[in-house]
């Protein structure tokens, strides 16, 4: 390692040349309790999990766009007019919808680069390998997600 590379411990990272190292992962792997949280494995299962997860939005978001470029036609129906619209409308939310999932999806990519992934950002406690597995964009425990919820509801009501 030269002078001007630090090691940050992460996966193998280094700042700098950004150099990492591959990890090895059996098809059959999934997080476990009894190993130490966080550790190369759990990470690069995460940072996989996310990949795929971010691939089958943009590649769903692709067709989206060629359908909507191939069904731009002029309907003469006033009725069959209005239906289509409103499935366009709602394709439309929905890749919204999906677009804001990427940007979090990219930020917890970020978070594991930067260590900080699988820890609440309200607490610093470690979120449970289950709710990362079934939500791998979690922020929050679940705990500190529904007291999260629970003020946010209590202000909307006032």
């Amino acid at each position: 390692m030269s002078g001007n590379e630090r090691v940050t411990g992460v996966a193998g990272h280094t700042e700098g040349a950004k150099m990492k190292q591959e990890v090895f992962l059996p098809e059959d792997y999934r997080p476990a309790e009894d190993e130490p949280f966080m550790n190369d494995r759990q990470l690069e299962y995460f940072r996989r999990k996310l990949l795929d997860w971010k691939n089958e939005l943009m590649a769903g978001s692709r067709d989206t766009i060629e359908g909507l470029q191939d069904n731009t036609r002029n309907i003469p129906d006033v009725a069959d007019r209005a239906s289509e619209e409103t499935d366009r409308a709602l394709e439309l939310r929905t890749r919204d919808r999906q677009r804001k999932l990427v940007a979090k999806i990219d930020s917890a990519m970020r978070r594991i680069d930067e260590g900080e992934y699988g820890y609440c950002e309200m607490t610093g406690d470690p979120i449970s390998l289950k709710r990362l597995d079934a939500r791998p964009i979690a922020t929050m425990t679940l705990e500190a997600q529904e007291r999260h919820e629970r003020r946010e509801k209590v202000h909307r009501d006032d």
